[in-house]
């Protein structure tokens, strides 16, 4: 059953509007999550946030945000304020602009969301803009409020609908010249790099969902179920660290051991 729509609103570009809905591609809906207890008790326990100074409880009517500017020294603003300087329409996506799409690195991408007309009057105009987007190899660049915050988000034409992503703001994405910048340029040598060449064939496959499974988590589900019926879980014996041997090892070898130990058919699905 496809989730629940979390929003909807309109998709804009110039003079052509039509009423759209999305929700998020991805859901953490299955994974598992546990509550905070008092051990003695079995009871749940609560957070509360208490004033720093008197320790008190502060109430949700009494809570304000505030900008620090300097030690113990904060610019507090209303709600109000907040919403001055917000986007005047949190319910239209209003493209703005095109980019190529092979442009944009990953390292901007944020959160993604399927984005469909919400009625069959709006399927033209929606298929219109996506299928442009499309043969022009361009991505659509708009700014939304989503989760509480104004978002730049990208619009990319996949299949019969579009994918809607949430963008990183510009002061989140770290320049990678700052770690990478003193990588030396090193030449490989040329046997090493067909022998690797030969490993990756190896170990190729096509994509499956399976290679992201979570075997952390079914590990966890058995262990939930055997405490439930009230046995004692088998305690795992801790792995050995690698050790260092001092031995200075050729990579051409271990490379060629590496490649005379591959099965590539047990790496195929």
């Amino acid at each position: 059953m496809p989730p629940r729509t979390f929003w909807k609103g309109y998709l804009k570009l110039s003079l052509v509007t039509c009423p759209v809905a999305m929700m998020p591609a991805v859901t953490e809906g299955e994974r598992l999550r546990f509550h905070t207890l008092n051990r003695a008790t079995g009871n749940r326990v609560q957070r509360q946030y208490v004033d720093a100074e008197t320790g008190k409880r502060v109430e949700d009517e009494d809570q304000a945000r505030g900008y620090p500017r300097g030690e113990d020294d904060h610019v507090i603003l209303e709600d109000e304020e907040l919403d001055a300087v917000a986007l005047d329409s949190t319910r239209t996506i209003d493209i703005q602009e095109f980019v190529p799409s092979d442009k944009i690195g990953w390292i901007w991408f944020d959160r993604p969301h399927f984005l469909l007309p919400d009625d069959a009057v709006a399927e033209e105009a929606f298929s219109v803009i996506r299928d442009a987007m499309r043969s022009t190899g361009t991505v659509g660049i708009a700014r939304l409020v989503m989760y509480r915050r104004e978002r730049a988000v990208m619009l990319d034409a996949r299949g019969k609908g579009i994918v809607l992503w949430t963008l990183r703001y510009g002061d989140e994405v770290r320049d990678d010249r700052d770690y990478f910048g003193d990588v030396r340029k090193v030449k490989p040598d040329g046997e090493a790099l067909k022998l690797v060449s030969k490993l990756i064939e190896a170990r190729t496959a096509d994509w499956d969902p399976r290679m992201v499974e979570d075997p952390v988590q079914d590990r966890l589900l058995e262990l939930i179920e055997t405490k439930r019926k009230g046995r004692k879980p088998a305690r795992k014996s801790k792995g050995e660290e690698p050790k260092e041997s001092g031995k200075v090892v050729s990579i051409i070898d271990a490379l060629r051991r590496s490649i005379a130990a591959e099965k590539p058919a047990s790496r195929k699905r």
